[in-house]
């Protein structure tokens, strides 16, 4: 038989991506085009999941077909049908035997093989009630196949402890929930009651752009650490759910997914904040090409969502008009940054960039070169499109299975860059700043920018009559 697509730092030694010969004749409802499976019958699909006495599905098959079956049917729904192949497969072997029973024990460690690698890799598939009870039914089942020495139902006790352990940890933690920042609608109110020389500043917080950038990339990594293949696919299904006007109200909600676009949104307003908030010429100028020196720090550590979240900030109206301030920065370095983040081509220069630093962590020497963040909101299009201009089935309506093939690598490696343990050592002050410092609305960066300097034309100068009566009726 052909070879499936193969993740390499995905398989261990034991793993070869070779399909067994009698899946040929289990599944032949399936299409492979230059050796790779690449569309098929969803019945066709999941009997290639189940384990049969001779044959164990490649971990890629297992984790691709897992991630994917959910757009086309519910976890739990596929558990009770993998249940109903595993009860068929046991019956067919108890014949009573030796050499059945001992077929029986291996039939038996490969379903629990298959059933540990499902909860330990989507373990929110068992959330719910009815799920863990089918997992319960598929246990109780293989159990019957090793009553003697009682090794299967110590595998699946251990498995269960597991899955519980993890579950108690997710729903301790809940969906990841932006610390409460009180916006500040007039800057004028703050300097009255705290004069600027009292006032604490990022450079307060932390003065070296390395520093900074490393403890960016500790909230990062820790905010990565809570999104989860199954949320990620949750883009897919709940698009699907809009396409065919259905509402899925078992589908998880994209909590984690949206807490992590929001840090990216506060972090690049608390460059503005603090870049704005400066009432003084030359200090405002410090503060800028600080963050330009963060932002190349971020870019040479591989976390490319701060960087962009750094440009982003720097970026923003109220802080790209400071013509003075800018005039007086020495933007070599800044220029650099915009060039790797160049949007012409598809971020053609950041993709390059990426695929530099995903090779370098490939072949790390140690944990600060394994660091890849790339930037999450260019991800998630990444993963759109590619839903977006593949359909799901094919014209024969078989599953369009080599979409998911491309989608699942790249849910993959995102998967194995999130995982990395941050190598620096954690400042719980700085940290606190960059979560916990208040930062402008839109209106008030725009207020402090024309009060640092001043407005330049008609235009700008209607905007700022308009934004202060705004404010003043509100106050």
């Amino acid at each position: 038989m052909p070879q499936t697509p193969i993740f390499p730092s995905m398989l261990g030694s034991s793993c070869s991506g070779q399909v067994q010969p009698d899946m040929g004749e289990q599944c032949a409802d399936l299409v492979y085009q230059d050796g790779s499976l690449v569309s098929g019958s969803l019945e066709a699909l999941i009997e290639r999941l189940v384990p049969t006495v001779d044959y164990y599905p490649d971990r890629t098959y297992i984790f691709t077909f897992l991630l994917s079956s959910r757009v086309f049917i519910h976890p739990r729904e596929l558990l009770a049908k993998v249940g109903q192949i595993c009860v068929r497969q046991k019956q067919q072997l108890e014949t009573g035997t030796e050499a059945e029973k001992a077929k029986l024990k291996s039939f038996a460690a490969k379903i629990i093989q298959l059933l540990k690698e499902w909860t330990e890799t989507f373990p929110y598939d068992f959330q719910d009630e009815k799920a863990r009870k089918e997992l319960k039914e598929i246990a109780h089942q293989i159990t019957q196949c090793d009553e003697e020495n009682g090794t299967v139902k110590k595998s699946i006790s251990q498995m269960t402890q597991n899955l519980h352990l993890t579950l108690s940890t997710r729903n301790q933690y809940q969906e990841i929930r932006e610390k409460i920042r009180q916006p500040i609608p007039d800057k004028g109110t703050i300097l009255k009651n705290k004069p600027q020389s009292t006032q604490k500043d990022i450079l307060s917080a932390c003065s070296d752009p390395l520093i900074l950038a490393q403890q960016l990339t500790h909230i990062e990594l820790e905010r990565l650490g809570n999104i989860y293949a199954e949320d990620l696919m949750q883009i897919v299904s709940h698009m699907d759910s809009l396409d065919n006007h259905k509402c899925r109200s078992d589908v998880t909600k994209t909590y984690n997914l949206e807490a992590y676009d929001n840090w990216f949104n506060c972090l690049s307003m608390l460059v503005g904040t603090e870049i704005c908030k400066v009432v003084k010429k030359k200090q405002r100028t410090r503060v800028v090409e600080f963050f330009i020196d963060v932002a190349r720090e971020c870019f040479n550590i591989g976390n490319f969502n701060s960087m962009m979240a750094i440009i982003s900030g720097m970026n923003l109206s109220p802080v790209a008009r400071l013509k003075k301030t800018w005039s007086k920065v020495k933007t070599a370095k800044f220029d650099v940054l915009e060039h790797h983040m160049d949007p012409s081509s598809n971020f053609c220069n950041y993709r390059t960039a990426l695929q530099g630093a995903a090779q370098r962590s490939q072949s790390a020497n140690s944990s600060r070169e394994k660091i890849v963040i790339p930037i999450f909101n260019l991800f998630i299009k990444d993963i759109f499109f590619l839903h977006k201009i593949h359909s799901n089935r094919l014209p024969n309506e078989q599953i369009n299975f080599k979409k998911y093939w491309e989608i699942s690598r790249q849910i993959h490696d995102f998967l194995t860059w999130k995982d990395v343990e941050c190598p620096f050592d954690k400042d719980k002050k700085i940290q606190s700043y960059l979560l916990t410092a208040p930062i402008y609305t839109e209106e008030a960066l725009y207020l402090a920018s024309f009060e640092n300097e001043g407005p330049e034309n008609h235009m700008e100068k209607d905007s700022w009559k308009t934004l202060r009566t705004t404010l003043l009726n509100r106050a």
